[in-house]
């Protein structure tokens, strides 16, 4: 098992650090769902909400947390992101899909940036849908796919 990087040699947290590390391409690809009613849903696709376009205003929350990451994530470094690209689909009556992709040139992963993405994304549906359904449940955010840096390429297999 790998060493955990965030716990010095008295098992304290602290911040890796990154500047022996050369800058590669990094990318991360980060996933989630927001399940409701089907009325709900429906209340999205035709941009009926009070508060306007729930997938617009989504996404450009989901970018903005990407960007923000290191201040809501105690132990992420800065990062100058390259590229926020936040997909929406949907899956069956019910479900809203959310992927975020996250590119940039660095020392260090995007993946904390592409989950809080998500996260976000999320966040922000229920947040513009809880008039109508506070039932909602946002589930499964996880990791689909890193590539660049030392470790290198991790792409999530089915039932990981």
């Amino acid at each position: 098992m790998d060493e955990l990087t965030h716990l010095n040699y008295k098992g304290e947290a602290h911040m890796v650090d990154v500047s022996p590390k050369a800058d590669t391409s990094r990318e991360a690809v980060a996933s989630g769902r927001v399940v409701m009613k089907p009325a709900t849903l429906e209340l999205i696709r035709n941009q009926e909400l009070r508060k306007g376009d729930v997938l617009s205003v989504a996404r450009v929350a989901g970018i903005m947390a990407a960007k923000q990451t290191p201040g809501l994530i105690p132990l992420c470094h800065t990062l100058m992101l390259d590229q926020v690209n936040i997909e929406f689909s949907f899956s069956g009556p019910d479900t809203i899909n959310i992927e975020a992709r996250v590119k940039c040139s660095g020392k260090t992963g995007v993946e904390m940036e592409a989950l809080t993405a998500v996260a976000v994304c999320a966040l922000t549906i229920y947040d513009m849908c809880k008039a109508v359904d506070r039932g909602m449940s946002i589930t499964d955010i996880c990791l689909q796919k890193k590539s660049g840096g030392k470790s290198g390429t991790f792409t999530r297999q089915d039932g990981e």
